[in-house]
């Protein structure tokens, strides 16, 4: 959420007194242009983003993030993505604290790698167009900035394992048929060497690693995120063998590895208890060797360093992030700051783990760790627009009762200003996924409404959602799709008993998913809610599943249902937001790409359509050139504008 630096003084200890009260009436969009929104983006009934708007927000749009992409071969720092135009690129930085050396420069956004053991600093690259998520991968030689296309140009393929000498990748693409996804390996330095390892039908197979004579590649088939199934494939001839699961039945398995003694693999299971343990296995018999049963939460990332054979792995301890270092039979846990931490990579010569670390109060920058001493270094220092980062609010972890008395896990932020005598409004920010999980990352939007809005902030992990075991993630399937919308009702019940919060002035807001419970919330609750922010969102699950990619339709059956079977088809027509939209009488914004792959652009317009039709107030904002999310900045900075131009609008007293 990033912007150009403001241009006037920010006095810092009026942040909190400020109200958008006193901006001028908002104009119609139809009645005059609004300057600040892209040409891309086309809307209807928003007003014109007030200038007091624009320019309170810029500050908050101009945070920006490091995410650490791994270390240069040759030992000469680091590779990092951050954003320093209109999208995310790829940077070098050689020392911890240096500048940060742009290398990409695309108008879509930029992920990458270095090229294992290659002495020119040769890149891997992935980027789509316009959002619609065909990834392409390219070879760019960054001494004269020149792209080398290795996939087709119009499927879409997924980067994937590369071998620790460069000579191979490993990638899925649907080329064949658009619907099925390949197994595929190339030459990074041969557009002309694809060749196709695995054939599917039906079916989703991905790589996770390679052996290290490259003759294997350990791979998994993802059916749901509790059903997956690891194998062993050989990389020549295409012929693969399961690795038995404990017990025989179905579990999730997530990360995988080859161990550095060529004889085992480690990966990530829930085969054997609530949560992903990571286990050791024998590649002769399949016996597995449990490391971490006495850790009562998912591991959800390792790495192997293949030159001395330590191993690294993360865990996500309640939404918390923690490090451990395993080295032969002693495992210890590592010194790291609280926050969440992700991309896991030995440095050349193993001295070293680098690492991106978020946390609740400060945005995303890599790190290293230095092994033998512990000693932690910030490698870069994001920007917060010149904020004081004394005033972020970090959140309270919070449990609530629901329905059937289970406790649900949230994070409440609470502004400075809120208190009984003059209690705040509320925004219910609810994930995507579902089987995805809301983690204390830093937020600068979140920080503008609890700073200059005095809007508190609650982002409940309602049932489905990841990081509290196999038997909550399931919570929700199928016909149990409501249960979690009985979830939103239950924290508005908690709200209500809180004093310094007013239950009278409610928003709700998600993408994708999020959407979905977005627009059922406003169906079922919605004497209860003012104002709901509908992002990306599934307004009608028969038409999400008839529409979606066709290499999406059988995942996503897998965690809704099957809309061709009648008697799910007569649930979710139960249950659709679209049966439902004369119920729907909060105001609600409606945004979307009409490029997105995932969830068809149908969905915002059917919803938006079918509430504007019925006299209620409905804004939207649909962006041409963008997908699942608005990833571009200028885009992105509009919505969030319009966004709190809404919540201001709907949430005052």
């Amino acid at each position: 959420m990033i912007a150009e630096h403001r241009h006037r003084l920010f006095i810092l200890t009026v942040l909190t007194l400020y109200t958008l009260s006193a901006f001028p009436s908002p104009v119609l969009a139809e009645d005059a242009t609004d300057p600040r929104r892209p040409p891309s983006v086309a809307v209807r009934d928003v007003p014109v983003v007030p200038d007091e708007l624009a320019t309170r927000l810029t500050q908050y749009q101009s945070v920006r993030s490091a995410s650490f992409a791994g270390w240069s071969p040759d030992g000469k720092g680091m590779l990092v993505r951050t954003r320093f135009g209109n999208t995310d690129q790829l940077h070098r930085v050689y020392q911890p604290g240096g500048r940060r050396e742009q290398v990409t420069f695309f108008d879509e956004p930029a992920r990458g790698r270095f090229i294992p053991a290659a002495d020119d600093g040769a890149l891997l690259l992935s980027m789509s167009r316009g959002g619609d998520e065909k990834y392409q991968i390219y070879r760019f030689d960054p001494r004269g900035g020149v792209s080398t296309l290795l996939t087709d140009g119009k499927s879409r393929n997924l980067l994937g394992p590369v071998m620790r000498d460069g000579s191979r990748m490993a990638f899925t693409s649907n080329r064949r048929n658009g619907r099925d996804t390949d197994l595929c390996v190339a030459d990074p330095r041969r557009p002309d060497s694809v060749r196709r390892v695995l054939e599917t039908d039906r079916e989703y197979w991905y790589a996770d690693d390679f052996s290290r004579d490259g003759r294997q590649l350990l791979i998994g088939r993802y059916v749901s995120i509790t059903e997956v199934y690891p194998a062993l494939l050989d990389a020549e001839s295409g012929d693969k063998r399961l690795i038995p699961i404990p017990g025989g039945g179905p579990a999730s398995y997530d990360d995988a590895a080859f161990g550095h003694d060529g004889k085992t693999c480690y990966l990530t299971t829930d085969a054997k208890s609530e949560f992903r343990t990571l286990a050791r296995v024998s590649l002769s018999d399949f016996a597995y060797t449990w490391l971490t049963e006495d850790i009562p939460w998912d591991v959800t990332e390792l790495e192997v360093d293949h030159n001395t054979g330590r191993l690294a792995f993360a865990v996500n301890e309640d939404g918390a992030g923690a490090v451990y270092l395993l080295d032969g039979s002693r495992r210890r846990k590592l010194d790291i700051p609280l926050g969440i931490v992700s991309s896991l990579e030995f440095s050349p010569d193993g001295a070293q783990l680098g690492f991106s670390l978020a946390r609740p109060d400060a945005p995303d920058d890599a790190y290293a760790l230095r092994l033998d001493d512990g000693t932690l270094t910030r490698w870069t220092y994001s920007e917060v627009g010149g904020l004081a980062p004394s005033t972020f609010i970090r959140p309270e972890r919070i449990r609530y009762r629901t329905f059937d008395g289970r406790m649900i896990p949230a994070y409440y932020f609470k502004p400075r200003s809120a208190s009984a005598e003059k209690p705040a409004a509320v925004v219910v920010n609810i994930h995507g996924g579902p089987e995805s999980q809301y983690r204390p990352y830093f937020s600068s939007i979140d920080q503008f409404y609890l700073n200059e809005l005095g809007i508190a902030v609650l982002r409940p992990n309602v049932r489905g959602s990841a990081g509290y075991g196999k038997t909550y993630v399931r919570l929700d399937n199928a016909d149990k799709r409501e249960d979690s919308v009985k979830d939103i009702g239950a924290l508005l019940d908690w709200i209500a008993d809180r004093p310094e919060l007013d239950a009278s002035r409610v928003a709700v807001y998600g993408g994708s998913y999020g959407g979905y419970m977005v627009l059922a919330s406003l169906v079922h609750f919605g004497d209860r809610i003012r104002a709901g922010v509908d992002i990306v969102g599934i307004a009608s699950f028969i038409s999400f599943l008839e529409r979606t990619s066709p290499y999406r339709q059988d995942l996503r059956r897998a965690e809704y249902g099957d809309e061709r079977d009648p008697t799910m088809r007569a649930f979710f027509e139960r249950i659709d937001p679209t049966s439902h939209a004369t119920e729907i009488r909060s105001a609600l914004l409606v945004a979307h790409g009409v490029n997105d792959p995932r969830v068809p652009f149908f969905e915002a317009k059917q919803i938006a359509d079918k509430v504007r039709a019925n006299g209620r107030s409905v804004w939207t904002v649909y962006a041409d050139n963008e997908g699942h999310g608005f990833r571009k900045k200028d885009n992105r900075d509009y919505l969030t504008a319009v966004t709190a131009m809404f919540l201001e609008q709907h949430l005052r007293p």
